[in-house]
């Protein structure tokens, strides 16, 4: 406790930045009253901090700093109560002390107010003292008291001018700091009083409305005066729609937007927001709004939102486009496809009554009907692909591949194809017949361009969300893969014939469900196609 109280003594001694300071006319004055007083030649202001006596001034004599230890003020000034002895050498406290023994000085009469604090922490004292025995009555010693009491005060005094001088630069420094920032930044800064009258206008308020605030305008006549506008930059803000002049009336103001046409330059388009100023006491201040350029902004939002409308025309233009190629696909398939199996069903006939090379003219001219019916599928196909409508649903890709080899069966037993899928397949979230056709495709395919001289063995796997269909067919060269999902692509090489529409319908599909699908090569030989369904 005890160290404790004495921090506290020593941090209130050095709040008065006192120590090693000229003491000043005011207590150089007292210590010589106090002698006066006193009646004695000498007297001393002395300070005592961790290890000294400071001698702040003194009168009679040149005052120095000594050991805390060797100061006979050191003694009871922590006391707080005035201390008088007529004759130290007689008292057992003091004789032994350095400045009554001779080897410092040789004091008889020695008395000392000590310096209390408010807050009850002792300075060190008013002290006076005589090389000769003495007695000081009643009246001198409330005199000291009351030179005490005054010191004190001056030391008060000289702290709270400390004080305010260190304010008023930390003030002036905030005001500079305030003052650059507001000129600094762009934001536009705008303030009036609690008349509505304006006070301030930073660099960046300046440069927009190309005037300063001018306190002899009428709040009523702001707009006309700043050229402050409605959002449509035609109309003239109206008084009650000030952002100024709302944030005084209502306390508070956001996303407020309006224009400010600039005498000269583009038309500044700003959201402000800003707040009533009020005093410590509650009574108003005034109000103080900051303005954003948003110009860039709106622009954007319209350009944005120009774009969204055309974006939604032309999403109507698609829906109708694709309900036109679906209309058109059912009058394809109603028109073209019904007259053309008319056609192969009267060829077949003709070829029954017909001989020699009339019978050869007739077969080839119903193999070109097969061949125009399966291009006009294949085409059907390839829109119904881009068109139609993608109908999510969890789907086992094991029962749509069950469901593609019941298709193909003709044609992978006329090929003597082993179609397996070694591991189960895995349930995914896809259109299920937009699945099945391109499961179909990938496999039709490897049928058709198997190699003559190996079995046709295709596998179907899947690793993550990805499926593999490989085939250990003819290949396809690399310097093809890059086109082969390409309209109307046939390898040169390839001794089957296609229309080149399979793999664009592929490509098709897997890019409606937002997947990717590429060629690469099967080890081994052959082709592996890897498509990812990530619905």
């Amino acid at each position: 406790m005890t160290d404790l109280r004495e921090r506290r003594r020593l941090a209130a001694l050095h709040e008065y930045r006192l120590l090693d300071c000229p003491a000043g006319d005011e207590l150089e004055a007292v210590v010589r009253v106090a002698a006066t007083v006193a009646r004695v030649p000498t007297a001393s202001l002395n300070l005592i901090d961790e290890n000294r006596q400071c001698q702040l001034t003194s009168v009679g004599f040149q005052g120095a700093d000594s050991a805390r230890a060797d100061s006979m003020c050191a003694i009871r000034f922590e006391t707080g109560r005035f201390t008088y002895v007529p004759d130290a050498s007689l008292d057992p406290a003091y004789r032994d002390s350095p400045w009554v023994t001779g080897v410092l000085a040789g004091v008889r009469l020695y008395a000392s107010a000590p310096l209390v604090t408010s807050a009850g922490h002792a300075l060190g004292t008013l002290c006076v003292f005589h090389d000769q025995p003495g007695t000081l009555d009643e009246q001198q010693i409330a005199r000291l008291k009351d030179l005490a009491a005054i010191v004190l005060a001056l030391f008060e005094r000289r702290r709270q001018a400390r004080l305010n001088a260190e304010l008023a630069v930390v003030a002036e420094t905030r005001k500079r700091w305030t003052d650059t920032l507001l000129e600094t930044i762009d934001v536009a800064v705008v303030a009036c009083d609690e008349q509505g009258r304006l006070i301030l206008f930073n660099r960046a308020a300046r440069d927009w409305h190309g005037l300063d605030a001018d306190p002899s305008v009428d709040p009523w006549d702001f707009s006309d005066r700043y050229h402050l506008y409605e959002t449509d930059g035609v109309t003239l803000l109206s008084p009650d729609r000030v952002p100024l002049l709302r944030a005084l009336r209502e306390g508070v103001v956001t996303d407020a937007e309006l224009i400010i046409k600039r005498t000269t330059g583009d038309p500044v388009h700003v959201s402000a927001g800003g707040r009533a100023l009020v005093a410590a006491d509650g009574s108003p201040m005034g109000a103080v709004v900051a303005m954003n350029d948003v110009t860039g902004d709106r622009i954007q939002q319209r350009a944005i939102e120009q774009a969204r409308r055309e974006l939604a025309r032309a999403n109507e233009e698609l829906r109708r486009s694709n309900a036109d190629l679906s209309n058109f696909a059912g009058a394809v398939s109603h028109d073209l496809v019904a007259p053309l199996g008319a056609v192969g069903g009267y060829l077949e006939l003709l070829e029954d009554a017909v001989t020699g090379d009339a019978r050869q003219w007739v077969g080839a001219a119903g193999r070109a009907v097969t061949r125009m019916r399966d291009l006009i599928r294949s085409l059907l196909g390839y829109a119904q692909a881009g068109s139609a409508p993608v109908r999510l649903s969890r789907v086992d890709l094991g029962e749509i591949l069950d469901q593609v080899l019941a298709d193909l069966r003709e044609a992978i037993d006329e090929a003597a194809a082993l179609v397996s899928a070694p591991e189960p397949l895995p349930v995914v979230s896809c259109d299920p017949v937009l699945a099945r056709q391109l499961l179909q495709n990938l496999v039709g395919n490897a049928v058709k361009y198997r190699h003559p001289e190996r079995p046709c063995r295709i596998t179907v796997t899947a690793a993550g969300d990805e499926i593999r269909v490989a085939d250990n067919g003819l290949g396809i060269p690399a310097e093809q893969r890059d086109r082969v999902f390409d309209m109307f692509t046939r390898l040169d090489d390839a001794p089957a014939k296609g229309h080149g529409i399979g793999l664009s319908t592929c490509l098709r599909i897997v890019e409606r469900h937002g997947g990717a699908i590429r060629v690469e090569d099967n080890p081994g030989g052959g082709t592996a196609f890897l498509f990812t369904l990530p619905h």
